[in-house]
């Protein structure tokens, strides 16, 4: 199983085309994927100001506040109505709808997560203190707020060490199927790990 890990202080990030926003991409699959042929992709967004949404057909999308006053999403035909303000409440949507962002106070930056209809599936949480995720062929663990410490098992079901998280780092994994064991170690009240879980779509 390959892990990568990542600080999002190192992400690249790429100017968005209308001049709205920045996304600084975490992971894609398969890594040398485009736009238009991923199976899943993971980033996090900068909203400067309003604007529309790109849309992806045949793409499932979950967008979760990170930081900010959050961002009114709609979209003409009425599909999509909701008020992003809430930080880490995951929000899912079609990627189909022509949606457009106005922001509610100031900027904000959003995770975002997508997914090829058809091929696989996101499972997106927000784990607290302590708790296991299922297990996945791909997948990500951010840490939010807090220190953390995860750990999982080999090929084999040799057990590994452990592997601390500071906030604003992480780890993404593709290969093996594996689950995980997540548990704050310091006593921070809003700790939070953000986990997301790829799996494929069942036919």
């Amino acid at each position: 199983m390959a892990i990568h890990l990542f600080e999002r202080a190192q992400l690249h990030a790429s100017t968005w085309k209308n001049g709205g926003g920045v996304t600084r991409e975490i992971a894609c699959h398969p890594p040398s994927a485009n736009m238009q042929d991923f199976d899943w992709r993971i980033s996090i967004a900068h909203i400067a100001r309003d604007g529309d949404f790109s849309v992806f057909a045949g793409v499932d999308r979950v967008i979760t506040l990170l930081e900010g006053g959050g961002v009114h999403l709609s979209s003409a035909d009425g599909s999509v109505l909701h008020a992003l303000d809430t930080p880490l409440q995951p929000f899912a949507f079609s990627g189909d709808a022509a949606v457009h962002g106005r922001l509610l106070n100031g900027d904000c930056h959003d995770f975002n997560v997508m997914t090829r209809r058809g091929v696989c599936q996101a499972e997106v949480r927000v784990l607290r203190r302590r708790e296991t995720l299922l297990p996945a062929p791909a997948g990500l663990l951010m840490a939010i707020q807090g220190a953390w410490q995860v750990q999982t098992s080999d090929t084999d079901r040799a057990e590994v060490q452990p592997r601390a998280i500071a906030p604003q780092t992480g780890l993404w994994w593709q290969g093996d199927t594996q689950g995980w064991s997540c548990q704050c170690t310091d006593s921070d009240p809003l700790a939070a790990l953000l986990a997301v879980r790829f799996t494929p779509t069942p036919h």
